[in-house]
């Protein structure tokens, strides 16, 4: 396997500084025993005008086999001759990506201390790998590389020369140029894109795969147009992997949409959520309360908005009349939590079909949240900041429009009950707001008028006579159109 990486310079800024940033001299030719052979790093050329270096993986093919016994590729229960016939001392794959990460380890990382500034900043970059497995042609190579900011060449090799008709066969010359992109950003690409355009490892792939994709990935993968078919290649089509991948990348982009951190919006639970949650007396009526509004309701397809650790999920599920329920989050932490609670990885096939969780932000419109009977958004308004509120209500009222929606929300004129509850305290320290019962039905009847609902209000728990009950909700009802209005509409 052989791979270079070359760049151009001046006399103030040398090309020969290359060798600063990838640790390796220029004058000298280095040895690397790796696990599956030895890589070998040299220079065939270094002036302050042109600079190239080349990494060279001689693959021990009959090591490949031993340590890959049963596990991928290495040791796939094939013929035994194919097992040492094959591409692999020859094609670029995941084999040169971890000779790269191990090689060029500061370098990937950005790190380099004689010369900080010039890791920092973009280089004139020129990357060949003269034989690349493509499963999916150039073409593929082009939508992977492109979006990145790589001129891409990606030549077909042919099968054999001598016989031109053969066609094509599935490798690829390989030559990326670009002057934008620094070397680590550059060597990431690499080490992500090989094993995904040869669509195999040489290593059992387990959970640990995705923390080494989302560092390599960090900065470009979330925005990336292909990022679901490079995060399944590189899970090795793992389907659990994959999942959790994505919805930590779904997690990093919505982050930066909402200009946060990701530990700011993955909050919805404690950090120690294993143990068994005492739900309050208080949070038992609510459910039952949201459990008989939806079923006066007459619904069947439920949406569970802001779901938590999926309680309300676990309940609607022992009642059959609910033929489809769906968990949306914003928190993965809350999603996994919701998912041991329900049993998932266990639950029968029927009863697996009737429940879906989704990662999701309630601050924007969501195409799988449209066509749903009834929508629950029990106890998380208040966890918004007031000016994200219409967003919330353009999403659920506006774009999403199930034919009913339950709000509860705390009834903050209650807290004076609450003898452990300090004055002027919100009842939990993530709450933005807590409102009057006046307060909410202003809100509430402003909502349906705005939106085309009917709004009516049910109190939950204990009605004081002075300050109401500990819980207001309030069901929305779409209206229903006169065939006069339905004409004129």
């Amino acid at each position: 396997m052989f791979l270079t990486i070359s760049t151009s310079g001046t006399a103030a800024l040398p090309a020969t500084d290359l060798g600063f940033l990838l640790h390796k001299h220029p004058d000298k030719a280095q040895t690397f025993s790796t696990s599956y052979g030895t890589a070998h790093v040299f220079y065939p050329a270094a002036d302050a005008a042109r600079c190239t270096a080349a990494l060279l993986l001689e693959v021990d093919t009959v090591a490949l086999v031993r340590r890959g016994r049963g596990k991928g590729r290495g040791g796939a229960p094939d013929a035994a001759l194919a097992q040492y016939v094959n591409d692999r001392p020859y094609a670029a794959s995941s084999l040169l990506a971890v000779a790269l990460s191990a090689v060029f380890s500061s370098a990937l990382r950005g790190v380099c201390n004689a010369r900080p500034e010039r890791a920092a900043a973009p280089l004139p970059l020129r990357i060949e790998v003269p034989a690349l497995p493509a499963r999916g042609g150039p073409e593929l190579v082009r939508r992977l590389f492109a979006p990145l900011g790589w001129g891409v060449s990606a030549e077909p090799v042919a099968l054999d020369t001598e016989f031109p008709e053969w066609g094509d066969s599935r490798y690829v010359r390989l030559v990326l140029e670009s002057e934008t992109l620094t070397l680590a950003e550059a060597l990431r690409h690499l080490y992500v894109l090989l094993p995904v355009l040869d669509d195999a490892k040489h290593y059992w792939v387990s959970s640990d795969e995705v923390d080494k994709l989302l560092r390599a990935g960090e900065g470009w993968l979330p925005t990336h147009p292909e990022q679901k078919l490079i995060t399944s290649r590189y899970l090795s089509r793992r389907w659990s992997l994959t999942r959790q991948a994505m919805e930590r990348l779904e997690l990093v982009r919505l982050a930066e949409a909402d200009d946060s951190e990701v530990e700011a919006i993955d909050n919805a639970v404690e950090e120690e959520p294993e143990t068994e949650e005492k739900p309050a007396p208080l949070a038992v009526r609510r459910r039952e309360a949201i459990l008989a509004a939806l079923r006066e309701a007459g619904a069947a397809r439920v949406l569970d908005l802001g779901c938590g650790q999926g309680q309300l999920v676990q309940e609607l599920l022992k009642d059959v009349r609910f033929t489809e329920v769906v968990g949306v989050d914003v928190s993965v932490r809350a999603l996994t939590i919701a998912s041991r609670r329900l049993k998932l990885d266990r639950m029968g096939e029927r009863q697996a079909s009737r429940v879906k969780l989704v990662q999701g932000s309630l601050a924007y419109t969501d195409n799988r949240l449209k066509g749903y009977d009834a929508a629950v958004l029990s106890e998380v308004i208040e966890h918004l900041d007031l000016p994200r509120l219409p967003a919330l209500e353009y999403a659920v009222f506006g774009h999403a429009r199930p034919r009913t929606v339950l709000v509860t929300t705390p009834n903050v004129e209650y807290n004076v009950r609450w003898e452990t509850l300090p004055a002027g305290h919100v009842r939990h320290g993530d709450h933005r707001f807590e409102w009057t019962r006046e307060e909410f039905r202003t809100w509430a009847s402003t909502v349906a008028e705005r939106h085309g609902y009917d709004v009516e209000f049910v109190a939950v728990g204990p009605n004081d006579p002075e300050v109401g009950p500990p819980t207001q909700m309030a069901v929305f009802t779409v209206k229903t159109e006169t065939p006069k209005e339905a004409k004129a509409a």
